[in-house]
């Protein structure tokens, strides 16, 4: 399907059930997660888009000069145009609750979305994210739960900018909880499980009108 400019796939969230944005990584697409996201939350709506960057072929939500370099004032549209996509689906489910996900440079639009537009959210999932600059606070993360997961020998996120984007979620008052392994940029089964207890829901959800018990 195609909406606000994204191809995406999209699953309908069944009996209340919340809704889950999936977002690929690098070089992936709308199918890389579609699945295992239906697989975390039994009856969840999904919605999965295709990052709209190509680089060498390479599908991204955003563009970047180099290995960790990114293009600030591109970052900065592209957040927005993601924001204003979601938002569709956050009015269109609004009695459900709204959860994300997203590997490496889909951690990283995931982020920067929840960063600037801390409202869309309940609970994210950022697997192996790479913030490269110092975000402003944003008090409007508190409470959020937020779970990031990092390897301490990714070449591509080194461990020191994982701990300071633990550190940053932290001092936002958002409950954080982590996933560290000592492997590199691979996810590996533990990280599946915490997005599994991130997203489950035993408790309701300040103003939502449903509790869902899993």
């Amino acid at each position: 399907m195609l909406n606000g400019g994204y191809e995406y796939l999209t699953r309908t969230p069944v009996n209340g059930a919340p809704l889950i944005f999936a977002f690929h990584g690098t070089g992936g697409n709308e199918e890389q997660f579609f699945e295992l996201a239906q697989d975390l939350v039994p009856g969840a709506g999904v919605i999965s888009p295709r990052g709209d960057v190509l680089e060498m072929h390479a599908t991204r939500f955003f563009r970047r000069t180099g290995e960790g370099v990114y293009d600030m004032e591109d970052l900065a549209a592209r957040t927005t145009k993601m924001a204003e996509f979601i938002a569709v689906f956050k009015a269109r489910y609004a009695n459900v609750p709204i959860f994300g996900f997203g590997y490496s440079n889909g951690a990283n639009i995931l982020a920067s979305v929840a960063m600037r537009y801390p409202n869309l959210f309940d609970r994210i999932g950022l697997l192996h994210p790479l913030i490269p600059w110092a975000p402003s606070p944003e008090p409007g993360l508190a409470g959020c739960k937020v779970l990031i997961s990092a390897g301490r020998r990714d070449p591509i996120c080194p461990w020191s900018q994982s701990q300071a984007l633990i550190d940053w979620f932290e001092a936002q008052s958002a409950e954080v909880t982590t996933v560290i392994h000592d492997g590199g940029h691979e996810i590996h089964r533990e990280e599946i499980d915490g997005l599994s207890q991130l997203f489950a829901l035993t408790h309701p959800i300040p103003g939502k009108e449903m509790e869902i018990t899993q």
